[in-house]
């Protein structure tokens, strides 16, 4: 596949937390190059030179989206399910999801929202909450559910959304961007090192369930042992949000490198290093101080003590069903990256 079309695959990839399978498979099918390893938590791991002693920089995106879970089917034949990840529980309502049937089919169904004819007075001023909502397939009975569709406790789900690219505008509309353009820009950087000789070894890391908790890093940063982590994120974009002395996120201005956020603050050695090579290579990028979020890096730093910075692609309306993100941004990411592994030779990384 090409970048674009590896983008799409990856957006349109059936992989809630804890259901990774699909993405995963993506990822070892473009890194032919190198020699994958998948554990049994669906993490995937790759190595550029196995043995050798060259300090290690591994490059982390996670693998899952946010989604939902099926907690218990009622008498009528619809769902009560769970959020994967961090939803806005607004964000539900009236939106479509595909259910992972137990026999693998994906099945088409949507989230209830009551007609206002039935509505009380104080229904129509308060916010919904996830608790009332019901997922409904069409079916009339519990038995239809459970018997005819193959959907029971467990069964996992993903908004109903399929990528489209817009060549004219380099843009991309669909679901899944974080952190499936963050998987796309390592898949990329992987793929353009391959053939260079570098002063570090690059490994390749792509978790599962971050949105619930950053776990899967943790076991490929165990495995891996990195010197650096390099996390690629889709960060989300706030240029339809914030007053314009705020914004640090905006679409077609470059990937975001984050100062701060709930979980972590970054090495400044680190974040110092890769602006001072985004200036030196002309690469644009934002800055930005966040009073939310949370990714990767955070569980590396915090774990092991190892240096991490956060390139993060700007994807509008994240963890939503309904998301855009640009082309450029996408490749200024993948370009700082590769020019920061050009540079991270042990005396870079022991100044860390």
């Amino acid at each position: 596949m090409n970048e674009i079309e590896r983008i799409i695959a990856l957006s349109d990839a059936f992989g809630p937390s804890g259901f990774e399978d699909d993405a995963a498979a993506i990822v070892r099918n473009e890194l032919t190059e190198y020699s994958t390893f998948t554990d049994h938590m669906t993490n995937v791991r790759c190595e550029k030179e196995p043995g050798s002693d060259k300090p290690r920089v591994m490059l982390d995106a996670h693998l899952d989206e946010v989604g939902a879970i099926i907690q218990a089917v009622k008498p009528n034949g619809t769902m009560r399910f769970l959020p994967l990840g961090g939803w806005a529980a607004t964000s539900f309502p009236s939106s479509s999801f595909l259910i992972r049937a137990k026999d693998g089919t994906l099945v088409p169904a949507v989230v209830s929202a009551k007609p206002p004819h039935f509505m009380s007075s104080s229904e129509r001023t308060r916010l919904p909450e996830v608790a009332d909502m019901v997922m409904d397939c069409g079916s009339v009975s519990y038995e239809e559910t459970v018997n005819e569709r193959k959907i029971g406790i467990g069964s996992p789900a993903v908004p109903d959304v399929h990528c489209r690219y817009d060549e004219k505008r380099k843009l991309f509309y669909g679901k899944a961007f974080d952190d499936r353009i963050g998987a796309a820009c390592a898949i990329e950087t992987l793929k353009r090192l391959y053939d260079e000789e570098l002063p570090c070894n690059l490994l390749g890391s792509f978790s599962v369930q971050e949105e619930v908790g950053e776990r899967g890093i943790r076991a490929n940063a165990s495995a891996l042992k990195p010197d650096a982590v390099i996390c690629f994120e889709g960060c989300p974009a706030d240029d339809t949000f914030s007053e314009p002395y705020m914004i640090q996120a905006a679409l077609r201005k470059g990937p975001m490198l984050r100062h701060m956020d709930v979980s972590m603050i970054t090495n400044w050695r680190f974040q110092k290093l890769a602006l001072d090579v985004a200036a030196e290579c002309g690469i644009p990028v934002q800055e930005s101080v966040r009073s939310g979020g949370g990714q990767n890096g955070a569980a590396v730093y915090e774990t092991f003590g190892t240096p991490a910075i956060v390139i993060g692609v700007p994807v509008r309306y994240i963890h939503s069903s309904n998301c855009w993100c640009c082309l450029e941004d996408y490749e200024a990411a993948v370009q700082l990256a590769v020019e920061l592994c050009r540079r991270l030779d042990r005396t870079a990384l022991e100044s860390l």
